[in-house]
C-alpha cells in the first residue's frame, strides 16, 4: 500500500521494508499504550483504547506528514486512484480512517500477546455471548476489507453485493463465518488450553480452509490483486492451488491481527474487565487471561 524510498541499502530489511521506520511506529505506538495504561489506569479498557486511537492518529499525522514530505514515502497508485484530494499537513484526508482501523488491529495483537507473556490469570465464562462475539468479528473483518481495498479487486460478484466499492458483503461474510464459527468451535473443544495453543489451532484451521477458497476466488476471477502487489510477486506458486506463494505467506499474517483483535475484545467484553475502577500498576492492570 506503501514504499519507503532514498534510506540507503543498510536501512532496508526486505524490498522496501525499513527497520528505521518499522522501530519508530513500534516505539510510538507502545510508548502511548504504555502512558495511557500508566497515567490513565483508572479508565476503562474501551476508554483507554479509544484515547490510545486519537493521540496515535494525531501522531501519525504528524509524522507521516514529515516523511511524505522528505520523500521517504510515497503510496501505491491503487492507494492514490481513492485519494480524493484534502490533506492534512501534507497527508491525504483518508489517513483519519487507514490510521485507527490499523493502530486498532495492532494494539489489539499487543494487548492480546500481553496477556499471553504477563502470564495472565485466567477468568473463566460461564456463558459465551454468540452474538456479542459474531458482532466483534463482523467490525474486525469488514474494517480490515476496507482498509485492504484498495489493494484487493473483488470482480465478477452480483452488483447488489456490493457495499463500498468492491467490497461484497458475500466475500466479507463467508470470511466472518469461517472465522467466528472457527473460533467459537476451537474455544468450546479445547476449553482446557491456553491462550498460545489456541491461536495456534485458530490459525492453522482457518488457514486451511480460507487458503482454498482463496485460490478458488483467485483461479476463477473473482478475487485479483492490483498491479503493486503483484508486481513484488517472486512467480513461484503453491503447490495444488496455483496461488503464488506471497498469498499463502500473507494469509496467516492477515488472519492473526484478524483473530486476536475478535479474541482481545472477546476477552474483555465477556469477562467484564472494564468495569474494574481501581487504579492498579500498569502490570497488574493488565492482567486479565482467559482459560474458557
Amino acid at each position: 500500500m506503501w514504499n519507503n524510498h532514498n534510506m540507503g541499502p543498510w536501512a532496508y530489511i526486505y524490498q522496501d521494508v525499513s527497520w528505521i521506520l518499522t522501530l519508530g511506529w513500534s516505539t510510538l505506538v507502545l510508548g502511548t499504550v504504555v502512558l495511557v495504561d500508566y497515567f490513565l489506569a483508572q479508565l476503562r479498557v474501551w476508554q483507554r483504547f479509544a484515547l490510545y486511537l486519537v493521540i496515535l492518529t494525531v501522531l501519525v499525522i504528524i509524522f507521516e506528514g514529515i516523511v511524505v514530505n522528505l520523500g521517504i514515502r510515497t503510496y501505491a497508485p491503487e492507494v492514490e486512484a481513492v485519494f480524493w484530494g484534502p490533506k492534512i499537513f501534507g497527508v491525504n484526508i483518508e489517513v483519519l480512517y487507514y490510521v485507527p482501523v490499523f493502530m486498532g488491529l495492532v494494539i489489539s495483537f499487543y494487548k492480546y500477546w500481553s496477556l499471553v507473556l504477563d502470564d495472565e490469570l485466567v477468568a473463566p465464562v460461564k456463558k459465551r455471548h454468540w452474538l456479542g462475539s459474531l458482532v466483534i468479528s463482523v467490525v474486525g473483518v469488514f474494517l480490515f476489507e476496507l482498509m485492504i481495498e484498495p489493494m484487493v479487486i473483488n470482480t465478477n460478484l452480483p452488483a447488489w453485493s456490493y457495499i463500498y466499492h468492491d467490497v461484497s458483503f458475500l466475500m466479507t461474510g463467508l470470511w466472518v463465518l469461517i472465522i467466528w464459527l472457527t473460533l467459537y468451535a476451537v474455544d468450546r473443544l479445547l476449553i482446557q488450553f491456553n491462550l498460545v495453543v489456541r491461536f495456534l489451532v485458530y490459525l492453522g484451521v482457518i488457514g486451511l480452509i480460507v487458503l482454498p477458497i482463496e485460490a478458488w476466488f483467485i483461479n476463477h476471477g473473482y478475487r485479483l490483486y492490483g498491479p503493486s502487489a503483484t508486481a513484488n510477486f517472486t512467480g513461484f506458486n503453491m503447490m495444488f492451488t496455483d496461488v503464488p506463494i506471497e498469498v499463502a505467506f500473507a494469509v496467516p499474517l492477515y488472519l492473526a491481527l484478524v483473530i486476536t483483535f475478535i479474541r482481545f475484545w472477546e476477552i474483555n467484553l465477556e469477562n467484564e474487565l472494564s468495569a474494574a475502577p481501581q487504579r492498579q500498576p500498569v502490570r497488574d492492570q493488565a492482567r486479565v487471561s482467559v482459560h474458557q
